[in-house]
Formats: C-alpha cells, sequence, structure tokens
C-alpha cells in the first residue's frame, strides 16, 4: 500500500460560484453533423443511466443502452419514494444554492469534493424545470404550485415529491424521453443483457462483452466512449433494499481493468425500513425518509415494557406518554425526527442493543414511527377550516387520515400489506438496514474514470455524497448526471473521437471474450455441491456484522480473514446448475455476481480498516465522543481513499492513494444536529 497521487481532479481552479460556468466555456464541442458518427454505450437504464441515453441521443449520437432487466422502467430507480430536493425556496424559508450546498457538504461529513457539491446545487432547479415538462405528477399545493416537504439533515422544505412514488414517476417520465429516441433509432436498446468485461485498447475503453441472458449468447460491442450507469453494491450485504437484481459487477470489472475504486467503505444505513422477521427472507422493504415529517420515533423508557411488547402482552397504545422515549426529539432537539440517516440508525441501534427493542426478532431490533400525534394535528387543523366547533376524537383521527392519505397513501397500504397493521392506528415498526453506497468507481469533475473513455455517473461513482447521503438527493444527483453534466462533458473527449473507426475485431476484444468464457465455464463445470446463496447470505453476515453500521479493529481485520476464506470455499465449492450452451441461467447471473462481491467486500473491509476516524455512515467504535457520536481526524484523513488493483495480485495487495480534500467555501468543523 502507498500513498501517491497518480490522477487529476479536472477541478477548474476559480471560485467556486463560477467553477462550472467557467469550465463549460473551455469544454471542446462535437458538430451535430458529426455526432451521427459517434457511438456511445450506456450500461444501466435507471435515472443516472436512462437520462443520458435520452439527452446523449437528442443530440445526435448513436447509443446503445444496455439493463439486465426486461425494461428500463424496472430499472431500481423505480423503487424510490420519498422526493428530490432542489433548492427553489417555494416556501420562502429562505432556501438557496448556497443552503442546499452547505446541508450536503455537511450530511457528509467534510468527506465531499466542495466543487462536486456546488455544482449539483447549482443545477438542482433545473432538474424539476425538466421533469415538470416532461409531465411528472409532482403534488401541489391548494393554490396549484408545487409542494414540498422536509428530509433528514435539513431546516427547509426542498424536496419535491409524488406521493411515495417519485422514483416511479421520474423513471417513467425520462423511459417516454427515451422512447422518443427508441422510434427514432438513435438509441438501440439490449433488454435482458448484462456487461461481463470491460474492453480496453492501449489503455483507452472502446467496448463491453455482454451476456444476453435469454440465449446466453456471449456478444462483443464497441463504442467511442462507455458510460456505466449500474447503481451500487448494497446488495453485498444479502439483506439490503435494493432489488434483488442490483450488483456491482459492471463497476467491479470497471476496476479491474484500471478503473479506480473511492471510498468502498462508505455504505448507508437507512433508519426506517422493515425489520427483519426470519432467516429466509430475501430482502428488506424501505419505508420514506419522508414519513419522518409526520412520524415520531420512540420505544419504551422502561425495559419490562419493550419486554412486553416484544411478547405480545402489551401493546404500543397500552404505553403511556410519560413511559415513552422519543430518543431522536431527546438527543437532537434542533432537528428532532429529522436528523441525517446515519445519526438516526445509530441511535436506533443504540436504543435495541441496550435492550429497548420492540421487535420479537431474533436480535430483538426495532424501534416505532408514530403518526398518532400527526393524525390528530391535521384533523383538528381542517376542522377548524370546516367551522366544526368542539370536533370529536373520532372526527379528528377521520379528517387527519384523509390529509396522512393524500400525501403517504401508497406507503401506508403497502406496509399494511406486508405486515398486516394498519400505520393509520398503530405505529409503524422500523428499524436501519443498508440502502444505499456513497462509495464508487473514482472520477474526475467530468465524470471520467482513471480509464480514459469511460465514465461513471449517478449512485455508480463517488463524487457527491461524501460519507453519508442525505435524502431525496441520489434521484437529484443522478439525473444531474444524465441530463445536465454528462452531455456537456462526454463532447469534450468525444471531439478527439471524430475520425475514429471503431471495431470488435481488435484483439482485445477476442481476448476480453475468451476470458468471459472461461470464467462461465469455470462457474457451470466447478461440480461443487452448496448454492450460490449459501454463500452470499455467509458474506452477508460477515459484512453486517463486521463492515454494517458499527466498526472495529477486531472486527475488520476478521472480516478480511474470513471473507478470504469464503472466497476460496466459493470457488472450491459452489454449484451452478445446467451446462455452458445453456440460455436462460439465473443462478449463473446471480454466480458471476456474488464472485464479485466476496472481492469487493475484502476492500470494502481493508479501506474501513485503514480509516482510523469516524466519519458519517464510517463508524468506528474506537473513534468517538463522550456522547457516542462519530469523531472525525481532519489531519490525518480529510481525503478521499482511492485504491487501484493491481493485475493478477490479490485484492490484499491493492495500493491506496489519496486524493486530499481542500475546502475553501465552507469552514470545516464538527457536525452536530443537536
Amino acid at each position: 500500500m502507498k500513498n501517491s497521487f497518480k490522477f487529476h481532479s479536472e477541478i477548474p481552479v476559480t471560485s467556486l460560484t463560477h467553477k462550472w460556468i467557467d469550465h463549460k466555456s473551455t469544454l471542446k464541442l462535437v458538430s451535430p453533423n458529426n455526432r451521427s458518427n459517434i457511438e456511445i454505450i450506456v450500461v444501466g437504464t435507471g435515472l443516472a443511466g436512462g437520462s443520458a441515453a435520452a439527452s446523449l441521443s437528442e443530440l445526435g449520437y448513436r447509443v446503445k443502452a444496455f439493463c439486465y432487466q426486461d425494461s428500463p422502467r424496472r430499472a431500481h430507480s423505480v423503487a424510490a419514494q420519498g422526493g428530490i430536493n432542489a433548492s427553489k425556496n417555494y416556501k420562502g424559508d429562505n432556501d438557496s444554492i448556497y443552503q442546499l450546498f452547505y446541508d450536503t457538504i455537511k450530511g457528509g461529513d467534510y468527506r465531499s469534493r466542495e466543487a462536486n457539491v456546488y455544482r449539483l446545487a447549482e443545477i438542482s432547479s433545473n432538474i424539476i424545470d425538466q421533469c415538470v415538462a416532461q409531465g411528472v405528477p409532482f403534488a401541489r399545493d391548494y393554490a396549484g404550485y408545487l409542494e414540498t416537504r422536509s428530509f433528514g439533515g435539513t431546516k427547509v422544505s426542498r424536496t419535491f415529491y409524488a406521493k411515495g412514488q417519485t422514483g416511479q414517476q421520474l423513471l417513467l417520465a425520462c423511459y417516454s424521453s427515451m422512447a422518443r429516441q427508441i422510434g427514432k433509432g438513435r438509441i438501440k436498446m439490449y433488454n435482458r443483457h448484462e456487461m461481463l468485461d470491460l474492453v480496453t485498447v492501449d489503455g483507452v475503453a472502446k467496448g463491453i462483452i455482454a451476456r444476453n441472458l435469454i440465449s446466453g449468447k456471449i456478444e462483443k460491442h464497441a463504442a467511442h466512449a462507455i458510460v456505466i450507469a449500474s447503481g451500487g453494491y448494497g446488495n453485498i450485504f444479502f439483506l439490503s433494499t435494493n432489488a434483488m437484481g442490483s450488483n456491482a459487477s459492471a463497476i467491479w470489472k470497471v476496476h479491474k481493468k484500471g478503473g479506480f475504486f473511492a471510498n468502498p467503505c462508505y455504505t448507508q444505513i437507512h433508519p426506517t425500513c422493515i425489520p427483519i422477521h426470519g432467516n429466509y427472507q430475501s430482502k428488506l422493504t424501505l419505508m420514506s425518509e419522508s414519513l419522518r415529517n409526520d412520524g415520531r420515533i420512540w420505544v419504551p423508557n422502561k425495559l419490562e415494557d419493550a419486554v412486553f411488547l416484544r411478547n405480545g402482552s402489551k401493546k404500543p397504545e397500552d404505553i403511556s406518554e410519560e413511559n415513552r422515549d422519543y430518543y431522536l426529539e431527546r438527543r437532537y432537539p434542533s432537528f428532532g425526527n429529522l436528523v441525517p440517516r446515519d445519526v438516526a440508525s445509530r441511535a436506533a441501534k443504540e436504543r435495541c442493543d441496550k435492550g429497548f427493542g420492540i421487535e420479537n426478532n431474533e436480535n430483538k431490533e426495532g424501534v416505532f414511527l408514530d403518526f398518532s400525534f400527526s393524525v390528530e394535528k391535521y384533523g383538528k387543523e381542517k376542522a377548524n377550516e370546516l367551522g366544526i366547533q368542539q370536533p370529536s376524537s373520532l372526527d379528528k383521527k377521520k379528517l387527519g387520515k384523509k390529509i396522512m392519505e393524500s400525501k403517504y397513501g401508497n406507503l401506508f397500504h403497502m406496509y399494511e400489506k406486508i405486515t398486516n397493521k394498519d400505520p393509520y392506528k398503530t405505529p409503524m415498526k422500523i428499524y436501519p438496514a443498508v440502502h444505499y453506497t456513497m462509495g464508487g468507481l473514482w472520477v474526475d469533475y467530468n465524470l471520467m474514470t482513471s480509464i480514459p473513455g469511460c465514465y461513471v455517473i449517478g449512485e455508480a461513482n463517488f463524487s457527491d455524497h461524501g460519507s453519508n447521503r442525505l435524502g431525496a438527493s441520489a434521484l437529484m444527483q443522478g439525473l444531474a448526471d444524465g441530463y445536465f453534466i454528462l452531455p456537456y462533458t462526454i463532447a469534450d473527449y468525444l471531439s478527439k473521437c471524430i475520425t475514429e473507426k471503431i471495431s470488435t475485431k481488435h484483439i482485445a476484444f477476442q481476448q476480453a471474450e475468451k476470458n468471459v468464457k472461461n470464467r462461465i465455464q469455470k462457474l457451470i463445470q466447478n461440480n461443487g455441491n452448496m448454492p450460490v446463496d449459501f454463500f452470499h447470505k455467509k458474506l452477508g453476515n460477515i459484512m453486517w456484522k463486521y463492515v454494517g453500521m458499527s466498526r472495529n479493529h477486531i472486527g475488520l481485520c476478521k472480516a478480511i480473514k474470513n471473507i478470504q476464506e469464503l472466497r476460496y470455499e466459493f470457488w472450491k465449492n459452489v454449484f451452478v446448475p445446467g451446462y455452458v450452451d445453456d440460455g436462460l441461467n439465473s443462478e449463473l447471473e446471480k454466480a458471476g455476481r456474488v464472485a464479485d462481491f466476496l472481492e469487493l467486500g475484502e476492500l470494502m473491509a481493508m479501506d474501513a480498516l485503514n480509516r482510523k476516524e469516524s466519519c458519517g455512515s464510517h463508524f468506528r467504535e474506537e473513534y468517538q465522543t463522550k456522547e457516542g457520536e462519530a469523531l472525525r481526524d481532519d489531519v490525518h484523513y480529510k481525503y478521499v481513499s482511492v485504491w487501484e488493483y493491481r493485475k493478477n495480485y490479490p485484492i490484499s495487495d491493492e495500493i491506496m492513494h489519496k486524493e486530499d480534500l481542500n475546502f475553501t467555501f465552507v469552514k470545516v468543523q464538527s457536525r452536530s444536529y443537536k
């Protein structure tokens, strides 16, 4: 491991407020009549990939778009619930570009690039205008203006939303833009295709190797530039809120071809998810952070009450107000239930670790999210509006329920379908779960990796969120990258490729195809006796126990050792049914993804072990304040850890570089939400 700096972030050397404007003026352009001669591959068609594919093809480039789902509409962006941030200040609560920038920098615990975050805040308002023009049915207030609500880590209402289906509505709008270009023939869509390798020629990205998941055919595709928008790697924990097909294989292949990996240990734990209910569960369900606007989180303040709640002797309604501990409001009076996700998650863990958990699962993990106060409040307000004098408790509940239903109806319906409990009548049970990854492939200011011609956007890169992402900022980043950043920056690179001819006949394509086929053959002919999920669950248990919400030196060393042993066991004993020439084989798909997770998991643990501080989602037990808050070390760790893979060497021999983080616009200080 060494600490050298062999790459350049391309951040403009001007004042922060002018960096993006000035930078755009220096970027080279591609003439409209030349764009149809240039091909771009986009891997992933969620909000980042879909918006990029639509924008680039609208400009006239020829785009090949790949997704492993049967349609871009099935991308995991569809599952985003709560909303998308933008600094429009429609509520008149003194929001601004600076305020959004500052909240994001602070929320990321001062571990993100100033320049990237400010650009994101600048662009945010354009995203809302774009989406409204596309027909996204954002919520509106009584006067017809766009409605907003608050999310964690902020004191303003800047989150635009479409009930609890914001991701779905944004993705449908994005897909409609894609469909227009598919109809014109500018986008060639490759549904049910998975990228299995990146092809480089003399160190420059020139194409990909993909597998047709229906026929099993291995295909070679060449392009002038490659855009990776394949999402994050949260499924390494097995149980997460991600779609079960979400994986890290595309970004891991880029990493092993020379793309640097940044901050792999930064994993976001979302505080409001339905708790684990058994050992045979395959995924977890998110309940939107927006619910914390109107829900109060609590546990009983008596251990015996927690026991009674777990065994069913008492109901939540039986616990009197004075015997409830609204622990977020108690510990963080300034932000209350709207503290950032990492803070809320650790606070829930602390209560449950001390025995106050209310769910009767294996680890007694669960807390209440209670809406009775808001139902009462909204009901009383509505009764006043209607001129109802001295409304009964039942009247207030009916009126309040209607208002809550207009804001969160589909979320409450989903919760009731899963748990058979009505959250209008009894509190939701929630507990933190893996949700998002702030780490990802390293990119410069232009969103290009350390491999020329390979760009990475959305959750797949590391660029904007530091060590903790604020709620409703993932959709903002994905659409900013795809609609408003990449189309400008990629042209600067493509301007050098106008006369270049691309072909899959180069020997690099043949070699990459051969390597992919050999790996598939090795997996299928392994003759082991344990299914893929056996190893994925074991890996998930290691990651959650030692590289999850709380980490320490001994546990991280154990994780590295255990992952290495599990990886050896995987290649010795995994069983993948079928034959090499078979077409559809979901177990083969899973095996390839888990094999990559078994390498990435080791790198995550190495990165967490190296970072001897607590910041954002990375909480080292050895480095905390007396109050149990994260204790940063800005003297030694104010940098992005950037990992370089060494070909033909084990993961343990990866080289770590440092990209120093320089703050000129904000004052780096202890992050407090009290």
